[in-house]
């Protein structure tokens, strides 16, 4: 769970709380037991979307790790063709082999 969602939640459901202790006082201030209610469902909802994220962000850390580790054997293979490339043919010849900087 992410810091900031986590203290939001846990900062909305003592308010909640706070304000079910005293929902009669306050209800003279426009605070009724139907807004407290739908703030509760929205905070748990929150809490819901969040719990999925993590689960997700679970099953993405190890895909994101493999991706990486390809794309760095291709990085790799790149860097050592064009290295080779570079070293037999001429620079004005290297726009034939699909490489496009300068020495």
């Amino acid at each position: 769970m992410s810091k900031t969602t986590e203290i939001q939640i846990e900062k909305s459901r003592n308010l909640i709380e706070g304000l079910r202790r005293h929902v009669r006082e306050m209800g003279e201030s426009g605070i009724s037991n139907n807004e407290i209610n739908e703030m509760e469902k929205t905070v748990a909802m929150l809490s819901e979307a969040n719990a999925e994220v993590d689960r997700l962000r679970e099953e993405l850390t190890p895909k994101v790790k493999q991706m990486n580790e390809v794309l760095a054997r291709v990085k790799e293979a790149y860097a050592d063709k064009k290295k080779t490339l570079k070293g037999y043919y001429p620079q004005e010849r290297w726009p034939d082999y699909g490489i496009p900087d300068k020495r």
